[in-house]
């Protein structure tokens, strides 16, 4: 493996652990967080150990570094890290690769891919999926958009944290992959959700029931990973509400660009907002089983 130079920027509950597979492949890494203490944290746990250091600033982390992953939490905070002065791309050499594993807009994508064209660096849009527990057992599936020579250089580096990292097309189509994947996982978890709820009102098994019919036609990963959590009103495995309602936000928006229809979609988003009324926002998604489980 050819080491690379890298620098992570976000070292939330994906980014602290997706860090941590880069420098324990060996690559060479510093980190940046808008929290020094987590900074820090990670240097010690992590950094100590495999090698690693942190910086005081997003261009600090990312000069001289042949990629640079950002990680961070919507479109304001991507321009806050990438642009101005202090941005990364202020201080990246030229070839060097963005990488920008935040869920947020094709539209932002497109820009940065223009921004970082005209410094002479590569720029790729590469979301994610797979949640907290994919960050932390490198298991992520990574959707990208950008060029193909530009994924050819990231993909080895990426693969560190991810179990299927594909190039989906121009800039923008790792953001639009992920916009799919975000609607097809809301309908599922409602469906999963009335199901696992009229199961349990009609006295049944619910574990018998998920392990039968999780052999058949109504498997998916939401049922193999959540259904039983789900029957036992248990919340705390992730991806929170307050982030789900968040990446929704941009599926309208582009939905509303392209005149495409989401009508349970935006329906399940509706829930989603209930789930947060009741001071579930920090709840993962699976939580929609509330609303059927408890009275209105």
């Amino acid at each position: 493996m050819e080491v690379k130079k890298t620098a992570f920027v976000g070292l939330g509950v994906m980014g602290f652990p997706m860090a941590g597979h880069l420098a324990r492949a060996g690559h060479a890494v510093t980190v940046y967080n808008r929290s020094g203490a987590k900074a820090t944290q990670w240097t010690e746990k992590i950094g100590a150990a495999h090698g690693g250091k942190s910086a005081p600033t997003p261009a600090a982390a990312a000069a001289g570094m042949d990629l640079v992953m950002v990680c961070v939490g919507n479109d304001d905070d991507v321009r806050a890290v990438t642009l101005g002065p202090d941005g990364v791309l202020a201080a990246m050499k030229p070839g060097a690769v963005l990488v920008d594993h935040t869920t947020a807009s094709a539209t932002l994508a497109r820009e940065l891919y223009a921004a970082a064209k005209n410094r002479g660096v590569r720029f790729l849009d590469a979301p994610v999926s797979g949640g907290q527990a994919g960050a932390e057992n490198g298991k992520l599936t990574i959707m990208v958009g950008g060029d193909a020579d530009a994924f050819g250089l990231a993909e080895p580096v990426l693969s560190c944290y991810a179990r299927a990292v594909t190039l989906m097309g121009g800039p923008g189509s790792g953001q639009l992959t992920k916009m799919v994947n975000q609607i097809c996982i809301a309908g599922l978890v409602q469906g999963l959700s009335e199901g696992i709820n009229f199961g349990m009102r009609a006295g049944l098994d619910i574990e018998r029931v998920l392990d039968v019919i999780g052999k058949g036609a109504a498997q998916s990963w939401q049922m193999d990973n959540r259904g039983k959590t789900m029957a036992a009103d248990k919340f705390d495995f992730g991806f929170a509400v307050d982030w789900m309602r968040k990446d929704l936000g941009i599926c309208f928006a582009q939905a509303r660009a392209d005149g495409a229809a989401l009508p349970v979609t935006a329906l399940i988003d509706q829930f989603y907002a209930r789930i947060q009324a009741r001071g579930g926002g920090r709840w993962d998604t699976s939580s929609l089983i509330r609303l059927l489980r408890d009275k209105p």
